[in-house]
């Protein structure tokens, strides 16, 4: 199978148009219910079990929940007329000092919901202007209007979903 590219080795060529927005905000509601039917599927004992280094099912679950804070702001950034939106915390301490690990699923998920459906609102009750509004991203070094934005997290989300299959798979294999 093909190997899955690094988040941080992904480019993105935002050349779509603003009427995209409703199908990308589509695209974030389902996640949570997505992975909720996926995690419905395999066994929870495999939830909290790390290949390696890497992250468990459940570790990549709360991560999902804790980047959405900083999506969140980013709206604020864009609301403010930032020119550079906040940067990402690229060693993700946040979800290494969550200890995701050590909680249950169930919370996570309710988590991730809540916080997802607040992000859902607040980009549903931007007019079009503000959803055409650009700034910079501070790794892409790229201009991202706020409709970019949001396809970016809708990116991370299927990319977070994509590991969380693989890691199944593995899982499940042995």
């Amino acid at each position: 199978m093909v190997r899955q590219t690094r988040w941080v080795e992904r480019t993105f060529d935002f050349n779509f148009p603003l009427g995209l927005f409703p199908c990308i905000l589509e695209r974030l509601r389902g996640t949570p219910p997505r992975l909720e039917e996926f995690l419905r599927l395999v066994p929870q004992t495999i939830y909290t079990v790390r290949i390696g280094d890497s992250w468990s099912i459940q570790e990549h679950v709360g991560h999902l929940f804790d980047l959405d804070e900083l999506h969140d702001g980013r709206i604020d950034d864009y609301r403010e007329g930032k020119t550079l939106l906040r940067a990402a915390d690229l060693e993700n301490r946040k979800t290494k000092e969550a200890n995701h690990n050590a909680h249950s699923m169930d919370t996570i998920l309710r988590n991730f919901r809540a916080a997802r459906h607040h992000f859902i609102y607040r980009l549903e009750n931007l007019d079009d202007d503000m959803i055409a509004r650009v700034s910079e991203h501070p790794r892409l070094k790229q201009p991202m209007r706020l409709v970019d934005m949001a396809y970016f997290v809708a990116e991370h989300d299927d990319h977070h979903l994509a590991r969380i299959a693989a890691i199944a798979r593995q899982l499940l294999k042995k």
